[in-house]
């Protein structure tokens, strides 16, 4: 379901924040219903964006749906695990291409996982998962967004990364692992993708307290 913001309010939105304005954007957000992912959902959508955003939980995405449409935010949903190549990511890709009519201006890949524990006891399950979760997700569904980021004559691909791919942190050397390809997988990117006319950054944020982080869960988005 799409919401529409009144102009009135829109105006109301961006007079309050002098910044600058996403009006007329696309944006795709992956994981975007608690911690940074939501908060990154509610900045895109107050500076005018077209938000999608996706996460395995259906009744999460309801609740926030919700209280995104009480705000006025143009913001649509859909079930996805992205940690999973069972097709949930084309399907994901293709119902960004059906809502914004095969142009996208920013893929924010958000979604990520830690698991907390000595290298030594690392399973090769874990390992993989984490892989999965964080690199090679973010990796796809930039292949898979490449089209649509390129129709937009403007596109922005953004790499949720973290300090621990830059610099050491304890207990989590495959995290750190994930996160330091994530930045050179930008690098990269950013230069193939240029004549595109398509940008591509990393962020490497310090230790944020979200749900994840809170409840010291091993798996799970942050």
């Amino acid at each position: 379901m799409i919401t529409k913001i009144p102009m009135a309010k829109i105006g109301e939105r961006l007079g309050e924040n002098s910044r600058w304005s996403l009006g007329g954007m696309t944006a795709l957000v992956t994981g975007g219903t608690q911690g940074i992912g939501k908060a990154i959902v509610e900045e895109l959508a107050m500076l005018g964006a077209r938000v999608h955003t996706c996460a395995r939980d259906e009744t999460q995405l309801q609740e926030r749906l919700g209280e995104w449409q009480v705000k006025g935010f143009q913001v649509t949903t859909s079930v996805c695990d992205v940690s999973s190549r069972d097709h949930q990511r084309e399907k994901l890709m293709e119902t960004v291409s059906s809502l914004f009519q095969g142009k996208l201006n920013i893929l924010v890949n958000n979604v990520g996982t830690f698991i907390v524990k000595p290298t030594t006891e690392y399973t090769a399950e874990e390992f993989s998962f984490l892989m999965a979760t964080n690199l090679e997700s973010a990796f796809h569904l930039s292949q898979l967004a490449h089209p649509l980021l390129k129709a937009s004559g403007s596109g922005s691909i953004v790499l949720m990364s973290s300090v621990s791919g830059v610099v050491h942190v304890s207990l989590g050397s495959i995290y750190g692992a994930t996160k330091g390809a994530m930045n050179q997988l930008a690098r990269n990117l950013a230069c193939e993708w240029a004549s595109d006319n398509i940008r591509t950054n990393s962020v490497c944020p310090w230790y944020i307290t979200t749900p994840l982080t809170k409840n010291n869960v091993s798996v799970g988005q942050p």
